[in-house]
């Protein structure tokens, strides 16, 4: 028998009627399908449907579902006596945003704390207990505008990390520890924390009064910092979209960090904007190993220096291991439009996974005396140059030990381009030579500003 549809309001006479009327698994599956809000609805019907929605079975499959929960606690992981009051609890706390949503927010942050709290710890200490609607409303009112959804619930979930202060030794013990992380090279050291609402506050009020001119009536927050080289992350609340600035970013120079084609800051089901798309894939590439966490001097941060292909690139010649890959830098003062160029820098990691062997005869270490590299864009080589060394050094290599790793920089006109070339070696050490001197090949690797900038 067809049963009228059910509303998500009060269940009519006759679907109360025909519900009465079936039996066990049938009437479960029927219920299960109209879903929770309906559900609560035939409480109020009659006794028998009342004991039939009572069934936790039916709140367990509800919390699965629509809030990804697989026990019954409150959204501060407290322990709830049963499905029923732990989907209650959620509702009474995110009713106000799309589920699809809620889910979807309260799965990044349970996939990132995870990961954090396993390859990271030092940062996860940094993630901040969530903010109350009053406390997004009062941020508003500050402001003087609306923030997107997603960036709301966001931070209902996570204030995001410790804010910096000024205490100045506070800041550096937790510098290198941004979630978003960073790259280093000479003297240009970055590492991005996502900010706390309290500091986006502070930062977009600051940003205003120094920059009116630039950015009155954008409505543009900082949403991540980085306290060692200025590096600010923009989201724009009109439209969800994110940008990054550049070093003439007090004239208002930026780029997008998102495909602006997946923004929807408007869609009712499932409403996204930059910033979560941005998040999301910052995980994604966590999670997928395409960055890891290195030390930097004695402490730990994520390095954007993609680790694995198509990005990261590998060779081997002679027993002797060449990983090579580049990150985009915005923020550098050789990047940007006037110049009509961008900066990459780039991470090479130097290794002999087992032996260094030449013509048949292995060698117990090798070690670096020059290099070589070209650099061209679609538009013909742009540098071929020659050097003893790199960054001063002269690698010493041996099989089992860790990778020698370096980074320099290299600027490029505007454009796709790569990079390739090789190193010189010799067997043994330079001060001792063992055999004749070997070249080692770098597979070219691409300079490109990516569609997600970190």
């Amino acid at each position: 028998m067809a049963l009228p549809p059910l509303t998500p309001h009060e269940p009519t006479a006759a679907a109360t009627a025909g519900l009465e009327s079936l039996e066990g698994l049938v009437l479960d599956t029927v219920i299960s399908k109209a879903g929770a809000r309906p559900a609560a609805a035939l409480a109020c019907a009659s006794t028998r449907l009342r004991a039939a929605v009572a069934e936790d079975s039916l709140w367990r499959r509800f919390c699965a579902e629509d809030l990804g929960l697989d026990a019954p606690l409150d959204p501060e992981d407290r322990p709830l006596p049963s499905f029923k009051d732990a989907y209650k609890v959620w509702l009474e706390s995110f009713g106000m945003y799309p589920l699809p949503l809620v889910k979807r927010v309260k799965k990044f942050w349970s996939s990132l704390k995870t990961w954090l709290s396993v390859n990271f710890p030092e940062a996860f200490k940094t993630l901040c207990k969530g903010v109350s609607e009053s406390q997004l409303k009062l941020a508003e009112d500050d402001l003087g505008f609306k923030l997107p959804m997603p960036m709301k619930l966001l931070y209902r979930f996570c204030n995001a990390q410790l804010p910096f202060s000024e205490n100045h030794d506070v800041n550096e013990h937790i510098s290198t520890y941004g979630i978003i992380g960073g790259y280093a090279f000479y003297d240009h050291w970055v590492n991005v924390h996502l900010s706390p609402l309290e500091q986006i506050v502070e930062e977009t009020k600051l940003l205003y009064r120094e920059y009116n001119e630039v950015f009155s009536g954008r409505k543009l927050i900082v949403v991540a910092t980085s306290w060692f080289h200025p590096k600010t992350f923009l989201l724009n609340c009109s439209n969800g979209e994110l940008h990054v600035g550049t070093s003439n970013l007090p004239l208002g120079e930026m780029f997008p960090c998102v495909p602006k084609s997946l923004i929807r800051p408007t869609d009712n089901d499932m409403p996204q904007d930059g910033l979560l798309l941005w998040l999301e894939e910052h995980l994604r590439r966590l999670q997928h190993g395409m960055i890891k966490t290195r030390m930097l001097m004695t402490s730990r941060y994520i390095s954007l220096y993609p680790e694995a292909p198509p990005s990261c690139t590998s060779a081997m010649t002679n027993g002797v291991k060449v990983r090579a890959s580049a990150v985009f830098v915005p923020e550098h003062p050789g990047s940007g439009e006037p110049r009509g160029r961008y900066m990459y820098s780039y991470s090479i990691r130097l290794s002999v996974p087992e032996a260094c062997m030449l013509g048949g005869v292995y060698y117990s270490s090798c070690q670096l005396y020059s290099r070589h590299w070209i650099i061209g864009s679609r538009d013909g080589v742009v540098s071929d140059v020659h050097g003893e060394g790199v960054i001063g050094e002269y690698p010493v290599l041996s099989p089992g030990q860790e990778e020698f790793v370096y980074e320099s920089c290299t600027p490029l006109p505007k454009g796709p381009g790569y990079v390739e070339g090789s190193f010189s070696f010799v067997p043994g050490k330079l001060s001792r030579p063992e055999g004749k001197p070997f070249e080692v090949s770098v597979a070219p690797f691409p300079l490109e500003v990516p569609e997600y900038i970190f």
